[in-house]
Formats: structure tokens, sequence, C-alpha cells
């Protein structure tokens, strides 16, 4: 069994800040559980542009407001509480942020921690043994 407290992990190198947004990584590659689980939150008035051309992500909101676009068809949807978006197509996206928000994201493959977007806004995929 694994067990954490978001708080253990502040200040440590599973807490990633990046401008407009922090993610705390609380499960990553390393616990060989086929996928990794993060709570990011994200700066209100801020836009980030993000690609994940080599992982799906599923994105839980539980608090703030925003919006997202889907930058290859411009279909916009509002980020509240309780909104869910699955990027199971790598779909370019951005993310428009009125209030902060906090959101839980789940991997597939799992994130090592190592990652930094490139220019792109894209994750590399780094496998773990």
């Amino acid at each position: 069994m694994y067990t954490l407290h978001i708080d253990d992990l502040n200040g440590t190198d599973r807490d990633i800040h990046h401008g407009n947004w922090r993610s705390r990584r609380m499960v990553l590659a390393k616990e060989k559980v086929g996928f990794s689980l993060h709570e990011t939150n994200i700066k209100a008035g801020t836009v980030s542009e993000f690609w994940y051309a080599n992982h799906v992500e599923a994105v839980y909101t539980v608090a703030g407001k925003g919006t997202l676009t889907n930058l290859e068809t411009g279909e916009k949807h509002e980020v509240t509480d309780g909104f869910l978006y699955l990027l199971d197509g790598y779909e370019k996206h951005r993310l428009e942020i009125e209030e902060e928000t906090r959101m839980v994201c789940v991997f597939n493959p799992p994130v090592t921690g190592k990652e930094v977007h490139d220019e792109n806004g894209v994750y590399p995929l780094i496998i773990e043994d």
C-alpha cells in the first residue's frame, strides 16, 4: 500500500512550478501502477497551451473557472467544478483561466516527473524500468 498527504509533496521534486501552473505529482511511473496522478493548480488570468502528443490525459476540475478550447476544432467548453475532459486523441488545447483552478490529472503512460514541456507544450515520452 502506498499513502501520502498532498502537503508532503510541497518543496520536493514532485512539486513542479511552471509559470502559470503548479503540479504536485502524487503517483508517478516509479510506483508501477500504469498511470500517474497529479493535482494541478492554474493561476487566474492566465492562458496556457498544451499538447500531450505522447500521453492520454484525463482532467477533472474540482475548483475554479475557465474555458477549454480544442485548438484542432475550435470547440470551446466551460471549465467549472465537476467538469472532466479526456484528451484521448492527443488534442492540442488551450486553457483560459478566469478563477484559479484546481484539477486532478491522470496520465497514461505515466509520467516520471522528469518531463518538461517543450516549445510545442509536449512532454517527451520517458519510460522507466
